[in-house]
């Protein structure tokens, strides 16, 4: 009779039991899904755990005033107060205190000869205690984008948030505007070296912001970047991408560097960059790493529990995902969205999965707006 050797057994149950598990990890399954189809919002996961997901645009293009909260325990969304103003292409930050910040964005209004294109300066704050949004203090500028927010909002080690880049109107804005929670109140601080929209804002461990890419008012992709300094209120320029870019994700890594990937730098509808690159804030310097398996804007990047980088959909709504792996510098496939979409929100949920919700199909005309919610887990 053959002797079973215990350790070794258990060593290839355990192994078995890890690959179907690092299989199961890899799936996305449907959950609730919101009670408003929408793309251009935000989602903002809670103190509480819970997801608040606001504004947007639905297919008549309008700015969507309702807001929703996700519950992870139960899978469902349940509708909350509504935007004292409706809009889209605005930014959302969860505050120290728990409230969230909702600043600019854009909708598009009737008018007597038909729609008009609106910029806001306005600000309101969500309370999930009350479960209300209160107007607070207005930027000193509009800023909105046609496509995503166009600016960034960054919430710093101090408590304030800081305003940087975008549009109105009449152009960009080269200045930066602080958010005190204390005062309620929006002031101005330094300006950007060039003026941009359609860039990233990464808060790095030694608390200056990192903004990078994006286009300049002449339309030209930009490559360049800057830090801006919380203690001097200035900005100072830093080391260049490898590649112009805008519209890409910038995540920052678990070992405090920065990965920015995708995007687009051309007027052409295709192609999309695949291309990605690493900032090293020691160096202040970028260098290229593995490239992504497909070329993707308007793409989600999600940082997970185990140091590796979600990029979900995009690009001429994707329905592809892919996981960096900052170990082996690599980009591997991971399981298909059940619906391709661009323009959507992606959070990490407490229990470690992944969300992707909302978003455009591109199955044409206004049809296109999504209301289903996935998880990746």
């Amino acid at each position: 009779m053959t002797r079973i050797n215990v350790s070794r057994l258990v060593c290839l149950i355990a192994l078995f039991l890890g690959v179907s598990l690092k299989a199961q990890a890899q799936t996305w399954s449907f959950t609730g899904s919101m009670g408003t189809q929408r793309a251009f919002f935000t989602a903002t996961v809670l103190n509480n755990g819970e997801v608040l997901v606001a504004g947007g645009r639905d297919r008549g293009l309008y700015g969507i005033p309702s807001a929703e909260l996700y519950n992870p325990s139960t899978g469902t969304f349940s509708l909350t107060g509504k935007l004292n103003t409706g809009r889209a292409n605005f930014t959302a930050t969860r505050l120290f205190n728990g409230k969230v910040l909702v600043a600019g964005g854009d909708a598009y209004i009737w008018i007597p000869t038909g729609t008009q294109h609106v910029c806001f300066s306005s600000a309101e704050l969500y309370d999930p205690s009350t479960g209300k949004f209160t107007p607070t203090g207005s930027m000193h500028s509009a800023r909105c984008s046609y496509l995503t927010p166009g600016f960034t909002a960054t919430l710093l080690n101090n408590g304030q948030v800081l305003i940087a880049g975008g549009a109105d109107t009449s152009g960009l804005v080269p200045a930066a505007e602080l958010y005190d929670p204390s005062t309620g109140t929006f002031s101005l601080t330094g300006s950007l070296n060039t003026p941009r929209l359609g860039h990233t804002a990464t808060l790095l461990p030694n608390g200056d912001a990192l903004i990078a890419g994006g286009v300049n008012s002449a339309g030209n992709y930009l490559a360049s970047a800057e830090l801006y300094n919380p203690v001097t209120g200035t900005f100072t320029v830093t080391g260049s991408m490898k590649t112009s870019r805008e519209l890409f994700t910038a995540t920052l890594l678990d070992n405090g560097e920065v990965l920015a990937a995708g995007g687009q730098n051309s007027n052409a509808i295709a192609p999309f960059l695949s291309s990605a690159e690493i900032y090293n804030p020691s160096t202040g310097k970028w260098t290229s790493t593995g490239n992504l398996n497909a070329g993707r804007y308007n793409h989600t990047a999600t940082l997970l529990n185990n140091a590796e980088v979600l990029i979900a959909g995009g690009g001429a709504h994707l329905a592809s995902t892919e996981l960096y792996n900052p170990a082996t510098g690599k980009f591997s496939l991971a399981a298909n969205l059940n619906t391709g979409r661009t323009d959507h929100s992606a959070v990490l949920l407490g229990n470690g999965d992944a969300m992707v919700v909302g978003g455009y199909d591109g199955s044409g005309g206004n049809i296109g707006y999504l209301s289903s919610a996935e998880l990746f887990h």
